[in-house]
């Protein structure tokens, strides 16, 4: 192959990676992608808010930085320049202050209930972001806890079941998840009477409307769970059909009074 010709394959190679990548950039640039967002401070003050993620700090990967920026800027008051701040740290980029509060970086941020490495990890179009603000800032005892279903949507008066884990370490510093045993269920910050067993498992029922449902521990300090339920107005499923049959019940018996009452009437006339 001559000089020229050799030169000339080197050029068209690099005008199709160039072209590629900036084609590659752009999508990441422009095509925003939609997550939800979480954030706890010893209770949940930001419920599973729904964010289109953009990249506001023009790094150009859309990251838990983004997200959590955005929820702030959509969510608290006084916006993201009040309530969120980031830095750069022997760590990588790192909270300085969440939900309007600053304790030095003791905070925490899980993406799909597995453990983020910093706020530039990248994330992608329907994950489910959490932020913490520790309370223990002793021992920082704070365990990440979370229902393994954290939408739901169910009848008035219909039996929930839940199921709480939550995540601690073994001795080599390894993400271990187990239930949550004796956690207290709440609604709506509201504590009930329905309590989790050994396997985490709980059963409460809830009204119509929107409710958000977490849990707390007498035995442990717990990033509280979010689980944000969609319950319809009327009778669960069971009283329903009970409804039916009484309904039915009456009809029939309406009719055969109709059918005597017509046959009383033809004898007479």
């Amino acid at each position: 192959m001559s000089k020229k010709r050799a030169l000339l394959v080197v050029m068209i190679a690099c005008l199709l990676v160039s072209l590629f990548a900036g084609s590659a950039f752009a999508e990441t640039e422009t095509e925003p992608v939609q997550v939800c967002v979480t954030i706890a401070n010893g209770t949940i003050v930001l419920a599973q808010q729904e964010v289109g993620v953009t990249d506001v700090d023009g790094d150009g990967v859309l990251t838990i930085n983004d997200a959590l920026y955005l929820a702030h800027e959509a969510a608290f008051e006084g916006g993201a320049a009040a309530g969120y701040a980031s830095e750069t740290s022997d760590y990588g980029l790192s909270l300085s202050k969440l939900w309007g509060v600053e304790n030095g970086g003791s905070y925490g941020y899980y993406v799909n209930n597995a453990s983020a490495l910093s706020l530039a990890d990248p994330i992608a179009n329907g994950d489910k972001i959490t932020a913490f603000v520790y309370t223990d800032l002793t021992a920082w005892s704070d365990m990440y806890s979370y229902f393994t279903v954290d939408t739901l949507t169910v009848k008035e008066g219909e039996p929930v079941e839940l199921t709480l884990e939550g995540v601690g370490f073994d001795e080599n510093w390894a993400p271990v998840t187990r239930p949550v045993a004796d956690a207290v269920i709440l609604i709506d910050g509201e504590a009930t009477d329905s309590k989790t067993d050994a396997e985490g498992h709980a059963v409460i029922q809830l009204t119509a409307g929107s409710h958000v449902i977490s849990a707390k521990s007498d035995t442990a300090v717990l990033v509280p769970p979010c689980c944000v339920a969609t319950v319809e107005a009327g009778a669960a499923t069971g009283t329903a059909n009970v409804t039916l049959y009484v309904v039915i019940a009456v009809l029939v018996i309406a009719a055969a009074v109709a059918v005597i009452v017509i046959a009383t009437r033809k004898k007479q006339a």
